[in-house]
């Protein structure tokens, strides 16, 4: 397979990379790094990297920000941080990928644990999360061409517990190669408008 994996840098893309990359050809994108550039919240610059990689068989985002802080402070503008970047970021990779990807192609979007299991400081994020999950659910039953779409909701990476473990105190990590793993299931399987939880 063809594989477009955007967000190939951070810790879960790099697990992904090497996982996927086994056996499939992956190219990498991302705003900073990879083989091409891309930034999800502008959609010309989508546009440009689907007509410059296209056909694709699958397409991955391990990408996208959110805005973490308290409540009583949050601005509408910095809410918008999540609705712009992880949310709307994703789902306009998907509303234009679905255009470039071969028959029964694939869509794997990234959501994680806070969608179910709130933080403090982390409304924007449960809220984008949520939504990701949502649309994914939504967008399943319309896509045509045997198309799919799935994504993966995982639970704070042990990579990671350094950055976010405090705000997360009593949550298990995992390790980004068995998050990994859900992303091989959602590119290589067969199930569509699901959520694979990793905790």
């Amino acid at each position: 397979m063809k594989v477009l994996l955007i967000g190939a840098s951070g810790a879960i893309g790099r697990a992904v990379h090497q996982r996927l990359g086994q056996q499939h050809e992956v190219l990498t994108a991302g705003r900073h790094s990879g083989q091409f550039r891309v930034d999800i919240t502008d959609q010309a610059s989508v546009r440009r990297l689907l007509a410059e990689v296209g056909p694709i068989d699958a397409l991955v985002s391990t990408t996208g920000d959110v805005h973490f802080g308290p409540l009583a402070e949050m601005t509408d503008e910095q809410f918008n941080v999540g609705l712009q970047g992880k949310l709307l970021g994703q789902v306009r990779l998907a509303l234009l990928g679905q255009h470039v990807l071969r028959n029964g192609g694939s869509i794997t979007l990234t959501a994680g644990i806070v969608s179910r299991e709130p933080i403090r400081l982390g409304a924007n994020a449960t809220a984008v999360n949520a939504a990701i999950e949502g649309f994914a659910r939504g967008a399943a039953i319309e896509l045509p061409r045997g198309m799919r779409i799935n994504v993966v909701s995982p639970a704070v990476l042990t990579e990671s517990l350094a950055a976010y473990g405090p705000y997360m105190p009593g949550m298990e990590s995992v390790p980004a190669e068995r998050v990994a793993l859900a992303y091989q299931r959602s590119v290589e399987g067969a199930q569509t408008g699901r959520t694979y939880f990793v905790e």
